[in-house]
């Protein structure tokens, strides 16, 4: 009895933890850009402290707040008499947003902290609204100070985050704001230590002040309900002193207007909705949708679609979709760094509707809010992802707890995008019995967030298989809703003939889709199709692959191949064909197109006619 009541206990406990850390997410502030944004973005000067001296003294304890070699206080001495040993200047300035990776050779494998400083004038429209300073994303880890107070800490490379700035640390000029960032990689991380990716550290993605109301919508939730091709259902989220009675929903262009009571500090959104044409890939239909409380109005561009699997199909809004997919890294190939801006989202998704797609696996994390906001204009379902990759420490509660943290701020920030319809927990992580228990974690955790949408993980096949009959029997297979697995049959085994004898399967009655499949080719290196490297021998496999899916199995629902562009790779250290790059991109360095990317596109316009 003892033992039943603490495994009871402990059971609880954990539930509690979790139900904490959703209730804690509702702080991060959604649709952003509808509230007063001031940017501060741009130049910023840094120090390079790869001893963290101005973090720890030299007893290896934290400084404290006070501290005057604290890299968070001011660098200008007080007098001729007071020493300091660190200083910001302009000779030493990086780009916000951006990787320091890119910015300067001596920081291209660096890996480490650097103390990032702005200074900025802000007065308040009103004395009584609150102001808050939002990070779109920054790798890794993160400490963030105001004129030399604390205002928060934050993990996690790849998810926005922001925190509130009191009155009592706000100056009308010259604020003094220091980020500490620190990329280093650990075991007890997500991602953890071994990637294929280039570990870009900085400030990422967009800084910016944001002013509120005192009493302030901070997340909301209005889409169709799952199954229905009608009824609206979500909620608003509410915070500030004071209790307010009402919020309103509105769609102009349906002149619809709907008003909810609220409760405590939330709203809940239910109605009917008739009369208006879904988000689909071939009509991206949106509407502009309003909220109203008696002190905030704020507005954005959201689509109404339904997804949902019966058996081995996948429907959108009822009709089967077949996913013509390409996976993109967010990189610019090239200049080698990491996507931030418009530009680049355009440029990726750009190059991925030419190829013919109608979606995109963003792999392996949370891209910039720009392209799932731009994926819903052009059409394109998104796959968006969390960093559990390979080797995480599938045994530790703490790593599951920053795990879920990461798929709640992806979430959070995007689950009114009606492209993204899968919502995936990992990529090729080992089968084991913790493993299946952590990642059917990380499935629950995310179909009680939003269950809405689907939930995958892109899985690992074994090529060993017998009679050239390949099954996908990963147990995990029996918790997501889509099959998904990698493949790279004639790279990592076998030759492009392998293909020709090549089938597959699965025991789940579910929609199987090749979440990966590639080969490297040089671009611009020519030679006959069996020397490997080649654009020859890229294309050879391709056309191999391409004439094995044509035996796929009636739950073939689509393909996402690795990869959309070249990318950067500490991994990949063949001096002649690689050098720091992995080059499975159907597209180079350069941005050229190598010749498999029109063997792929040729493929997409077969599938678009058998499925229109």
């Amino acid at each position: 009895m003892y033992y039943l009541f603490r495994k009871l206990f402990i059971a609880v406990l954990w539930c509690c933890c979790i139900l904490q850390q959703a209730q804690a997410q509702t702080d991060l502030i959604t649709n952003v850009d509808a509230r007063k944004v001031t940017s501060l973005n741009g130049k910023w000067q840094y120090i390079i402290d790869a001893y963290e001296t101005g973090f720890y003294d030299y007893r290896y304890k934290e400084r404290a707040e006070t501290d005057k070699e604290a890299y968070w206080n001011t660098d200008k001495p007080a007098n001729k008499m007071d020493r300091k040993e660190h200083g910001y200047i302009e000779r030493n300035t990086l780009n916000v947003p951006g990787d320091w990776n890119s910015q300067d050779p001596k920081f291209l494998y660096y890996e480490g902290t650097v103390w990032y400083k702005k200074s900025f004038d802000y007065v308040k429209d009103q004395t009584s609204n609150k102001l808050y300073l939002y990070f779109g994303a920054v790798n890794y880890s993160s400490h963030v100070y105001l004129n030399g107070k604390k205002l928060g800490s934050h993990k996690g490379g790849f998810t926005p985050f922001n925190f509130e700035i009191p009155d009592s640390v706000l100056k009308a000029k010259d604020n003094f704001l220091v980020v500490k960032v620190d990329n280093k990689r650990y075991a007890n991380e997500v991602p953890t230590l071994n990637t294929d990716w280039w570990n870009y550290g900085g400030i990422n993605r967009d800084v910016k002040l944001i002013e509120l109301t005192a009493n302030y919508i901070s997340d909301y939730v209005v889409q169709l309900q799952p199954k229905s091709a009608t009824v609206v259902q979500g909620f608003v989220n509410l915070k500030g002193p004071s209790i307010q009675k009402t919020v309103s929903v509105e769609i102009p262009e349906l002149k619809l207007k709907k008003t909810f009571p609220i409760s405590g500090n939330r709203a809940e959104i239910n109605f009917t909705m008739t009369k208006f044409t879904p988000w689909s890939t071939e009509n991206p239909k949106l509407y502009t949708v309003t909220l109203k409380t008696a002190t905030e109005t704020i507005s954005e561009r959201i689509g109404f679609r339904n997804i949902e699997t019966q058996g081995p199909k996948l429907l959108l809004n009822g009709k089967q979709l077949f996913l013509r997919g390409i996976s993109i890294h967010a990189e610019i190939p090239q200049e080698g760094r990491r996507a931030y801006s418009d530009e680049d989202a355009r440029q990726l998704l750009g190059w991925a509707k030419e190829l013919g797609c109608n979606m995109v696996r963003l792999a392996h994390y949370p891209h910039d809010e720009r392209m799932t906001r731009l994926a819903d204009s052009l059409g394109l379902v998104v796959w968006s992802e969390i960093p559990v990759y390979w080797t995480i420490d599938f045994s530790s509660k703490e790593v599951l707890q920053k795990a879920e943290q990461q798929l709640a701020d992806m979430i959070t920030r995007d689950h009114n995008r009606a492209s993204v319809i899968v919502w995936s927990v990992g990529n090729e992580t080992p089968v084991s019995t913790v493993r299946t228990n952590f990642m059917h974690s990380l499935l629950n955790y995310a179909r009680k967030k939003d269950p809405s949408r689907l939930v995958s993980a892109a899985l690992e096949v074994n090529y060993h298989s017998k009679e050239n009959m390949r099954s996908i029997d990963d147990p995990l297979g029996e918790f997501v809703d889509i099959v998904a697995f990698n493949q790279y049959l004639g790279w990592y085994g076998g030759t492009p003939e392998s293909c020709r004898t090549a089938n597959w399967t699965t025991k789940y009655n579910k929609p199987l889709f090749i979440s990966e499949t590639g080969a490297e080719a040089v671009g611009g290196f020519h030679a006959d199709d069996h020397t490997l490297w080649s654009e020859e021998f890229q294309e050879w496999y391709y056309k191999e692959q391409v004439d094995m899916l044509k035996r796929m199995p009636a739950n073939y629902s689509g393909i996402s191949p690795w990869i959309l562009a070249d990318f950067r790779s500490p991994r990949r250290n063949n001096p002649t064909y690689q050098d720091g790059w992995n080059n499975k991109g159907l597209i180079d360095h350069n941005g050229n197109k190598k010749k498999a990317f029109f063997i792929l596109k040729d493929y997409y316009q077969q599938m678009q006619q058998k499925f229109k």
